[in-house]
């Protein structure tokens, strides 16, 4: 019944149902010649590993660090192609990968917690003279704090040293900023508290504090952050101001956000275009949209032009809270009056709205209108579409969309295949389910770890329709997705007897005591000490 067919980039069969034409015409750039980036990544992807360095050694290609960029950003979505090719052309006979392509590539192993991957290319770098960069380091704890390993954030920051990169101010705000915005700010306090001493905090530190406080609503704390700054004879800024402003507003506090802005035009503070953005968004997120309209129209009043970020807040907002017919009228203005050009998150915010009062054609029609302005459709804009399509029933259309996704130029991220997969259950077909089993195995062979729900939801579907075989299969994949999980058990239950050192050490973490009395989480724990494993 199935038949491979859907699309030779794809590994999804389906049936002859959900067999849509891809575009016959590769993504192009202006002038109408096929992108040079986008035609790589699509020879990366249908090349095996045998072929792919005879491929990549060709002298029609002329490798440059840009454009080593712009193909692992193409394949930034399919992460074990798009290391494979980063390794396959390590060993091009006359190309050395660039600091910022090595970067490019320990972020796409991180963002899959292939942590020993991500530190073998930071040796590798190393060895080339290439780095590691402080840049290197802040990415590697961006990810690790994302993956709830916010310890070894900080561990790979204390080891900064022993890497041949130089702790300096610069890296100890990134990761005071890395751990704040993992809504950490209690660990980041109190590494804030260790380090003063030997880093001299500047208003970048105290703001990035204050900032994160803010994030998890406790105004308070930033303003007792803000008057140790001024203590220190450190000078407010306008981040200074804009931050606690965006705090009042994101703690629900309209009132005090307005006194407080009231106040600083009293000061005669020079209220800026970020300032200006943040009151519109605040008032709009609250419900108040006339209020958001003349604070957008005092500021043009004022001299001050309107951002793109401006122009987004108040798109979103009119969509949200308003209507999406005053919301286009204002995308339209934009485009008239040419004070600066609609980027993705415009477009995007707009074909949501649309999508949401079921204009579908319309929002298909700004997709189009996405080259006038130099874009192209991300991945963020076909999973805005792909969700209306199914939501609305329309699943054959949500798959066509998503074939056209398989051409290099942007490939499907996890939210993409999780709308799909769930998608598969809505009319309960076995042929659907089939197709949720067969998007699941794709999105693990691109790096992706489903959740276990996701896992569970689909092997239940696969046996009560019968396809206890294609179930067996998923199961075999979950695991050694597992195998991992399962080792860390082993190795504790072999290693770690109550009294060892490591113990003592695991309870020490969980006590919370090492970063000021936020517990770890068990995952956090292990990662301190069984990376010897």
């Amino acid at each position: 019944m199935f038949q491979k067919g859907y699309s030779h980039l794809h590994l999804l069969p389906v049936s002859k149902k959900y067999q849509f034409p891809l575009p016959r015409n590769a993504v192009t750039i202006a002038d109408g010649v096929v992108a040079e980036d986008t035609s790589i990544a699509k020879l990366v992807l249908e090349s095996d590993p045998q072929t792919l360095s005879e491929a990549l050694s060709k002298p029609s290609i002329q490798w440059s660090p840009e454009l080593v960029n712009k193909v692992l950003k193409r394949l930034w979505n399919h992460g074990p192609k798009a290391l494979q090719f980063f390794k396959t052309l390590d060993r091009h006979p006359t190309y050395i990968h660039s600091p910022s392509g090595f970067e490019h590539a320990v972020d796409i192993a991180a963002r899959m917690r292939d942590y020993n991957s991500a530190w073998a290319l930071v040796a590798r770098m190393r060895s080339l003279r290439r780095g590691p960069t402080p840049r290197t380091f802040a990415i590697l704890a961006e990810r690790y704090a994302a993956n709830g390993k916010a310890h070894r954030a900080v561990k790979a920051f204390l080891s900064m040293h022993e890497h041949g990169c130089r702790q300096d101010l610069h890296s100890f705000n990134t990761i005071l900023d890395v751990l704040c915005k993992s809504k950490r700010v209690e660990m980041a306090h109190s590494l804030f508290k260790t380090l003063k001493s030997r880093f001299k905090p500047d208003s970048v530190s105290y703001n990035i504090i204050a900032n994160g406080y803010c994030l998890i609503k406790r105004t308070p704390m930033a303003l007792q952050v803000l008057k140790e700054m001024v203590q220190r004879g450190i000078d407010p800024t306008m981040v200074t101001y804009n931050t606690l402003l965006k705090g009042y507003f994101r703690n629900n506090q309209v009132k005090e956000a307005w006194e407080f802005y009231l106040e600083m035009k009293k000061r005669k503070c020079e209220i800026d275009v970020v300032t200006y953005t943040t009151v519109i968004h605040g008032f709009g997120v609250a419900g108040e949209v006339k209020k958001s309209r003349r604070v957008f129209d005092e500021m043009v009043k004022e001299g001050v032009v309107p951002s793109v970020a401006t122009y987004n807040a108040l798109i979103q907002v009119l969509c949200k809270k308003d209507s999406v017919e005053n919301a286009v009228v204002v995308f339209e203005e934009m485009v008239r009056e040419g004070l600066c050009v609609p980027n993705l998150v415009t477009y995007n915010v707009v074909m949501r709205g649309l999508c949401h009062v079921g204009e579908m054609e319309r929002a298909l029609g700004f997709m189009g209108r996405m080259g006038e302005h130099g874009l192209r459709p991300g991945v963020q804009t076909y999973n805005v579409v792909i969700r209306y399509f199914c939501d609305a029933g329309e699943i054959e259309k949500g798959l066509e969309m998503f074939a056209k996704m398989g051409n290099g130029s942007c490939l499907p991220n996890l939210d993409t295949y999780n709308v799909l997969i769930g998608a598969m259950f809505v009319r309960k077909k076995g042929e659907d389910l089939v197709v949720a089993g067969k998007l699941l195995m794709e999105m693990v062979g691109r790096g992706f770890l489903p959740r276990k729900f996701t896992f569970n939801r689909v092997l239940n579907g696969l046996v009560i329709t019968g396809n206890q075989e294609f179930a067996k299969e998923i199961l075999r994949m979950q695991s050694k997705c597992s195998r991992v999980v399962r080792r860390l058990k082993l190795y504790l239950k072999e290693h770690n007897p109550p009294g060892s050192e490591q113990y003592k050490l695991h309870c020490f973490l969980r006590s919370g005591k090492l970063f000021g009395g936020d517990e770890p989480t068990i995952a956090e724990n292990l990662a301190f000490w069984v990376s010897s494993i």
